[in-house]
């Protein structure tokens, strides 16, 4: 599925084009971030304790139990230092963790490997303070595999700056949107137009009308997102591609219905700006 590093690639790609300098590469951004996230996490820690050592002093008897704590925690540690960690226990710290864990070598045959490619959408959405949410300003992508970095910073800037639906976003715009990228999955010929289910699978549709053919998709968060039944997306996604018939015949046309999935990764602007002064204070 798309990671936070997809989506900060993309606004990394199309941050340096409004901005005319080079980016980072995808395998520097994803190097970036988990050094940051090492880096957010160790901070976070610092401050925790920072916190406890203030409330300890303010409360002498709570200093006593500290220590005694304290002292109990490190002898227990020294003696379980080989144990296996489970990374969702708070407190855990990397350093506990045997220096043999970090090779590749080491790693869990049963974590799928690295996407390489796939099939993509970029959709930038831009925040209104009027209406205080975010509203729809480009999205593009593609039904052909993609090389994942090729994929993502092409259409990162075609979605942003060639969606023939909107004006172009401009440098000024930035600091207002999120990004979301969805990779696409198990693409199946449906059985009929209702072989389906909301919230899980996108549509991509086809069929003929007077002799003209049409197309459109949407992708799978779209109809839970606008609150539509089955009917509703579809006759939602005909208009889309074209089709000016009767609401109520929609079901007279012959669709061809392909249902696919992915799952989406969503990153807002205000999270890769503190990730992009991380990087330029190294």
């Amino acid at each position: 599925m798309a990671s936070v590093e997809h989506c900060l690639y993309c606004f990394e790609t199309l941050a340096a084009r409004l901005e005319d300098r080079t980016p980072l590469t995808l395998s520097e951004v994803q190097k970036s971030w988990a050094e940051y996230a090492r880096s957010s996490s160790a901070t976070e820690a610092d401050d925790t304790a920072d916190e406890s050592d203030k409330l300890a002093k303010r409360l002498p008897a709570l200093t006593r139990v500290t220590e005694a704590s304290s002292s109990s925690s490190s002898a227990s540690s020294a003696s379980n230092s080989t144990l296996s960690l489970n990374p969702d226990t708070p407190g855990t710290s990397t350093s506990s963790i045997p220096a043999e864990a970090d090779n590749d070598d080491d790693a869990d045959p049963a974590l799928p490997p690295p996407i390489t490619e796939s099939p993509l959408f970029v959709t930038w959405n831009a925040f209104s303070t009027r209406h205080g949410e975010y509203h729809l300003r480009g999205c593009i992508g593609t039904f052909e595999a993609q090389p994942i970095e090729h994929g993502l910073s092409s259409y990162a800037i075609i979605s942003a700056l060639e969606d023939t639906r909107f004006h172009p976003i401009s440098t000024r715009e930035l600091p207002s949107l999120e990004v979301a990228v969805t990779l696409l999955t198990d693409f199946e010929d449906a059985d009929d137009e209702m072989d389906w289910e909301l919230g899980t699978h996108g549509l991509r549709i086809s069929f003929v009308y007077h002799g003209r053919r049409y197309g459109a998709t949407y992708l799978p968060d779209v109809a839970t997102e606008q609150g539509w039944t089955k009917e509703e997306t579809l006759v939602s996604l005909m208009r889309k591609a074209g089709w000016v018939g009767k609401k109520e015949r929609w079901n007279e046309v012959p669709l061809n219905v392909v249902r696919y999935q992915g799952k989406k990764k969503t990153v807002e602007y205000a999270e890769f700006k503190k990730w992009r002064d991380w990087v330029d204070a190294q």
